[in-house]
């Protein structure tokens, strides 16, 4: 973890040596060993061709690991895509690229259609970085989508890959509590992420990704679903030890998390949280946008 800092650190400090960026061996990070069922490979970086696909994998890696910094026109908060799906898109059990490209086109129904690849990354952009999704043609989507394509090389097409997504972690009987929540945090989360979930920065990159307020992920997210959010802590969370929070404690500390405002959900209907509400939320997984706590509507926005 304190190699994965350093290296942050380096290119948040000296832009100019982030390019190109080492495709870095993280296999630190690992799934729980109960839940180390067979997975797919992807392809290593030895294995590229020295030519212009090999070139655009290059590129498209970049993007995804240095979004914010490389397509600041279209990353509207303090993420990359890699914040969400760990180890450059690689790790099983972090929604890595090679068990989602092989899924699409697919009907989704978040939006109600069917959805490229491409559609899919720019929902990404519209809500996980809160900003303005580059053009399915653009060259960014392009690199993007090649480099996803080339990890899920010879990957089955159209089959639950094992390790694909987040897996699910049932809701505890007793539901969720905020208190036990952000005891949790303090124990686990703040050291890297903030005792106010900012983040942490260091020559004005964020080398931690902050967890609310205007820097985070919209209320439009999939991460903003306290289900979704669970999953991803209890098989990714805190950094280098997966596994290690019980699924209470997914649960609790993903519900702290996800109490805190963040920036407003793009779909806002006529300027009501209400009835975006019931548009988009009623249905989509266990979430508080909409809801009071303690006094307070949750899903005001920034």
């Amino acid at each position: 973890m304190k190699s994965l800092i350093a290296t942050l650190a380096v290119l948040a400090l000296n832009p100019a040596q982030a390019a190109p960026i080492a495709m870095e061996d993280q296999s630190q990070l690992k799934v729980p060993a109960m839940q180390a069922a067979p997975q797919f490979t992807p392809p290593a970086e030895d294995q590229l061709p020295d030519n212009a696909f090999g070139k655009m994998v290059r590129e498209g890696h970049a993007l995804f690991v240095d979004t914010r910094r490389l397509m600041p026109e279209a990353v509207g908060n303090g993420l990359n895509c890699s914040n969400c799906h760990l180890d450059q898109g690689r790790l099983a059990f972090s929604a890595p690229l090679w068990g989602a490209y092989p899924m699409y086109p697919a009907y989704r129904k978040k939006n109600d259609k069917v959805n490229t690849f491409a559609e899919r990354i720019q929902g990404c952009f519209q809500f996980s970085m809160n900003g303005t999704p580059p053009a399915a043609d653009s060259p960014q989507m392009t690199a993007l989508s090649v480099y996803a394509y080339w990890l899920s090389t010879q990957a089955p097409i159209g089959v639950e890959t094992p390790g694909r997504g987040y897996p699910e972690v049932p809701q505890p009987k007793g539901g969720y509590d905020f208190a036990r929540g952000q005891q949790v945090y303090r124990e686990h989360c703040a050291i890297c992420h903030g005792d106010q979930g900012e983040g942490q920065q260091v020559a004005g990159e964020y080398v931690m990704p902050p967890l609310w307020g205007k820097d985070s992920y919209n209320w439009g997210a999939g991460m903003h679903r306290i289900n979704t959010a669970a999953s991803f802590i209890k098989y990714n969370m805190p950094l280098g030890r997966p596994g290690s929070l019980t699924d209470q404690q997914a649960w609790d500390v993903a519900a702290w998390v996800n109490r805190h405002e963040r920036p407003q959900d793009p779909r806002l209907v006529e300027g009501s949280v209400e009835k975006t509400r019931v548009k988009f939320h009623a249905n989509d997984g266990v979430n508080l946008y909409g809801q009071t706590v303690d006094g307070v509507v949750i899903g005001q926005g920034m």
